[in-house]
């Protein structure tokens, strides 16, 4: 394949947060280009940019405002040209992008799992009536919660080995993690995974995706041999759902699409925060259909919980 945007003079300028899972994605990314193309490593530079949810670490992602924390920064160097495309964990990225802005490429999809970690309990039911389990996700809280509610929570922030240090120092008994970053930051041996029946995943847990400006053909050839089409479908189909229900990190809601032949298969669910209500269901369709369900299935939610469910 030609590719027409690489000169030797000129590298493909990759944008990410800079934290350790956001760097080994962006690495991953730069790896499967040069892999794609035949490249160098030095036809690429990898730009770290600091984002709002990366800076503010002392409060609650819901307290500064919902999706756009780890993108808006990063999406702003895109359209002022400072970078050329951006790597996302695409459960970070808001349902609508700005003008001018497209995801165009999704990695084949990880672990879609939560992973449940404590450094004496194997599992959610092993858990001491009235523990303190830390999470930032008001997801996990509100499905914990209807669990278990007699579990207490504490907020709890930070990359995976400030997390684990939080347990030792006994500030909680357990927390969650998603298996996908466990496994891409190569410690396997801390994936505990908690069943999607127990537990259904954010939208688009587990799946990266890259974004890029719309009109920018030569990003586009270049990240085409990138793109995993079943997990576009899915991660697509998930966040149609997401979108209808205003879905931010002030929703507590899960979705997962799953292909089956010609089939797509949506599990969602919906949750008060203190997790004293909850809608589950499930849809099906043909894959030509399938993104169309997911709106539809998010508006069928939408109208079960009703006027201020997830106030």
């Amino acid at each position: 394949m030609t590719v027409h945007f690489y000169h030797p003079d000129r590298p493909l300028r990759i944008g990410t947060r800079g934290s350790p899972l956001a760097l080994a994605q962006a690495y991953e990314t730069r790896q499967r280009l040069m892999d794609a193309h035949d490249l160098p490593e030095a036809a690429f530079e990898v730009h770290v940019i600091q984002t709002t949810g990366d800076a503010v670490q002392d409060r609650p992602l819901s307290e500064i405002g919902g999706k756009g924390l780890f993108t808006k920064e990063i999406e702003a160097a895109m359209l002022d040209g400072r970078i050329d495309l951006a790597v996302h964990s695409t459960k970070d990225v808001a349902t609508v992008l700005p003008d001018g802005l497209v995801l165009s490429t999704y990695l084949p999809r990880e672990d879609v799992t939560d992973s449940f970690i404590s450094r004496k309990y194997a599992r959610i039911e092993d858990l001491p009536e009235g523990a303190v389990v830390g999470s930032s996700s008001i997801r996990r809280r509100a499905q914990l919660a209807r669990l278990r509610p007699d579990l207490s929570f504490v907020e709890f922030r930070g990359n995976v080995q400030t997390r684990l240090k939080k347990l030792d120092a006994g500030v909680a008994e357990a927390t969650f993690l998603a298996s996908a970053g466990l496994r891409r930051l190569g410690t396997p041996e801390l994936v505990n995974e908690v069943p999607v029946d127990v537990m259904l995943p954010a939208v688009a847990q587990g799946a990266i995706s890259i974004e890029q400006r719309a009109d920018d053909e030569g990003v586009s050839q270049m990240l085409a041999p990138l793109n995993d089409p079943e997990t576009e479908l899915r991660v697509r189909v998930e966040r149609a759902f997401l979108q209808e229900l205003d879905g931010s990190c002030r929703t507590p809601l899960g979705g997962l699409a799953l292909i089956d032949g010609d089939q797509v298969v949506l599990h969602g669910e919906i949750l008060r925060p203190d997790g004293a209500e909850a809608h589950k269901d499930q849809w099906s369709g043909s894959r030509a259909d399938a993104i169309e369900m997911g709106h539809a299935a998010g508006r069928e939610m939408k109208q079960r919980g009703g006027a201020g469910f997830f106030a």
